[in-house]
């Protein structure tokens, strides 16, 4: 008798939406190297798995909004945080003052040891004597993987004002393109075949689009009711399809699986 395997185990992700008003309402996207094995050659928000150091208790004096954060959830803002940084360059931080990070050379220049884990992000922190700003992001969604994926997330993602003095540049590595695009024109092109969107992204980049705004979009994520879509695959009268929860915010969704990426 066949034996149908158990799911394969989520691992905790973080992925941060950046967005900013000048010139006009636009989001910080990245494109993955077509070498990365999750979503190559494809256009996302930046983020990725957390890792052990983003647990580490040695943070609490170096973030704002520590106390403010429920304890399970400090390390997948921490996570968001520096993988924003590592993949874009841009570091959500204040200094003791409570004035919002400028950027500077030494933060620049620490991108590429921190990814390849030979140095940590916690001693940069403490190098700039910077806190990462916590209470900068605001939930925007959850998502899990489907249980028959090969690799599985539990991914929140999370939408912040993006630090108007700081310049966004890919890291060459894990990202080969970083820019800031209308949600709009993201789903055109991905619509047009002239990008590679995956379904998370796509429906999220279709939930963020109805904002007028940045800030508009952060004050919806802060009142809309936070449901986690697992995609599951249903049956349809045109085929199998991912359908994700009619309450989620998203709409009625049933999506092909042809047209799943």
């Amino acid at each position: 008798m066949n034996q149908v395997a158990p799911p394969v185990p989520t691992r905790p992700a973080a992925t941060i939406l950046l967005v900013r008003d000048s010139p006009s309402f636009e989001v910080l996207m990245v494109k993955r190297h077509h070498q990365i094995d999750f979503a190559s050659g494809a256009l996302v928000f930046p983020g990725g798995k957390t890792h052990a150091g983003d647990h580490d208790a040695a943070w609490e004096p170096r973030t704002v909004g520590w106390e403010r954060t429920a304890p399970e959830k400090r390390a997948l803002r921490i996570a968001a945080i520096r993988e924003a940084y590592e993949e874009t360059g841009i570091l959500l931080a204040r200094h003791a003052d409570g004035g919002a990070f400028r950027g500077e050379e030494r933060a620049a220049a620490a991108r590429e040891e921190i990814a390849a884990d030979r140095r940590t992000f916690l001693d940069l922190i403490n190098e700039l004597d910077v806190r990462l700003d916590l209470d900068a992001l605001t939930v925007f969604a959850r998502w899990i993987t489907p249980a028959m994926m090969p690799k599985r997330f539990d991914t929140w993602f999370y939408i912040a004002d993006a630090p108007p003095d700081q310049l966004a540049l890919c890291d060459g590595w894990e990202t080969v393109d970083a820019e800031w695009i209308a949600p709009t024109e993201a789903l055109r092109l991905a619509e047009a075949g002239e990008r590679t969107v995956i379904f998370p992204t796509r429906m999220n980049l279709q939930l963020l689009a109805e904002a007028s705004g940045a800030a508009d979009a952060i004050s919806r994520s802060a009142v809309r009711r936070l449901v986690t879509v697992e995609p599951k695959v249903v049956q349809t009268e045109n085929g199998p399809a991912l359908a994700i929860p009619p309450d989620a915010g998203y709409g009625d969704v049933k999506e092909p699986m042809s047209r799943v990426r």
